[in-house]
């Protein structure tokens, strides 16, 4: 399961730099865009709409990585301010939580994406694709959410009855 688990976090390392070099390359196209119509050109007509769809593959790629390296938003605070053991359910209701949550939005997004897939739906802005290549990070992504709170079920089962030593942000 160690094993699993590191080659695991090596993907999710892969998608963290993945999203790091999307946001590379939204940053030179909005340089661009905005070098062009400084210099009275037409800018790149389709920036805002790339830009937009971006941040949420940023968003989506991001998601799982940051969630094992324990720097998504939580409230550390309330963990060090209870009794460990408390403390320690707080975490398994947290991950618990975040897993049924997770697999919510995979069952939704798998719907979301299907339904756009057979229906032929279309985005249409600037670009014109077929709407489900916006929608199929979704499902993919908390997928992986989940299988990472699965992972942190385990190492809490594992660990002692206290908080994850990477809930000290606030303390």
């Amino acid at each position: 399961m160690t094993r699993l688990s590191d080659l695991y976090g090596r993907l999710l390392d892969g998608m963290l730099a993945a999203a790091c070099l999307l946001l590379l390359a939204i940053t030179f196209l909005i340089g661009l865009d905005v070098l062009l119509r400084n210099l009275g050109m037409d800018g790149v007509a389709s920036s805002n709409e790339l830009s937009e769809d971006g941040l949420y593959l940023i968003t989506m790629l991001g998601a799982p990585g940051l969630l094992r390296r324990g720097q998504h938003i939580r409230v550390d605070i309330v963990l060090r301010m209870v009794p460990a053991k408390l403390g320690w359910a707080l975490e398994w209701l947290g991950d618990v939580t975040g897993l049924a949550c997770s697999l919510f939005f995979v069952w939704y997004g798998t719907r979301a994406t299907a339904a756009s897939y057979f229906a032929g739906s279309l985005s249409i802005k600037t670009l014109i694709f077929p709407e489900w290549w916006l929608l199929v990070p979704t499902p993919i992504c908390f997928l992986l959410v989940a299988i990472e709170f699965v992972f942190r079920m385990r190492l809490l089962a594992q660990a002692e009855r206290a908080p994850r030593p990477d809930a000290v942000s606030a303390s």
